[in-house]
């Protein structure tokens, strides 16, 4: 089972929509026969509502569960209420990123598309308060938070058993100066030491690639569970997007390896940023 509180509460949404699709009944139905508002059912179903014991036995003995499922129903549950370390950065982490955190941090692969800079989960950290800076108007506490939080991310890469990261990365993203060309230098520098990391690959799309599909900015989440299927991830200034319709995350899946296949190998990847490396050093 995915292991953040923000992946068992979303399989727990998953699996009682689930129970719900199978007995072949709307959520105001559902709701009905439990003396309940449809829009509860719908809460519960999207992870949105805060589920009580109360609620899953209810809805196990309507569904008519084993007594196995009733337990993981209630495992998850527990689960799902208890705090991730990101909850204690406050504001660092807005309610519209913490989702993609907690699933970050349950996730067993992640595959990124970056256009623009360089991925978060391979920034320096004055690289990405550089960013911070250019975001908002924060003050330089908030800034050193919001640079924690990123950092603190990062370790998950040399947990014993990380998730798995293949980034392609446009090639604009090694030339885009942010802060100063030693910035840049460092950055880039700290780029090559992931990239050797068994579960780290970097592939640069160079500017002559050719045309491809455009996408703009995204992450593909995967999990070590099947119960719990792939999310797409697309961020945007004050809020995100998550898809997780299997077409929506077959097109983006798609797409990915259609930019992985354009872009450089791994290895030539790795040259074309230690020359980038090179005339920043200049």
């Amino acid at each position: 089972m995915a292991g953040s509180p923000t992946a068992r509460r979303r399989r727990l949404a998953i699996e009682l929509k689930k129970l719900r699709e199978e007995s072949g009944l709307t959520c105001s139905q559902v709701g009905k026969e439990l003396d309940w508002s449809g829009s509860k059912v719908n809460r519960l179903e999207t992870g949105q509502g805060r589920v009580q014991p109360s609620d899953i036995d209810a809805l196990c003995r309507f569904y008519e569960t084993s007594d196995e499922m009733r337990d993981l129903l209630k495992s998850l549950a527990k689960d799902s209420k208890t705090k991730g370390w990101w909850h204690a950065h406050g504001s660092a982490v807005p309610a519209w990123f913490s989702v993609y955190v907690g699933l970050e941090q349950a996730a067993s692969d992640l595959r990124t598309y970056q256009n623009e800079f360089i991925p978060g989960l391979l920034q320096t950290a004055d690289y990405a308060a550089e960013l911070s800076r250019a975001s908002s108007d924060h003050s330089a506490e908030e800034i050193q938070r919001l640079v924690d939080v990123r950092l603190r991310r990062q370790e998950l890469l040399a947990e014993p058993a990380p998730p798995d990261l293949w980034a392609v990365i446009h090639q604009s993203a090694l030339l885009h100066i942010i802060g100063s060309r030693q910035v840049m230098a460092v950055q880039l520098e700290r780029m090559l030491e992931m990239a050797k990391l068994s579960n780290v690959t970097v592939q640069i799309l160079p500017f002559d690639a050719g045309a491809y599909p455009v996408t703009g900015t995204y992450t593909i989440l995967g999990f070590p569970e099947q119960e719990d299927p792939d999310v797409v991830y697309r961020e945007g200034l004050t809020d995100s997007v998550y898809l997780e319709q299997p077409t929506d995350v077959h097109l983006y899946t798609k797409a990915f390896d259609h930019l992985r296949a354009m872009a450089l190998s791994p290895q030539r990847s790795a040259t074309l940023i230690r020359k980038t490396l090179e005339e920043h050093s200049r």
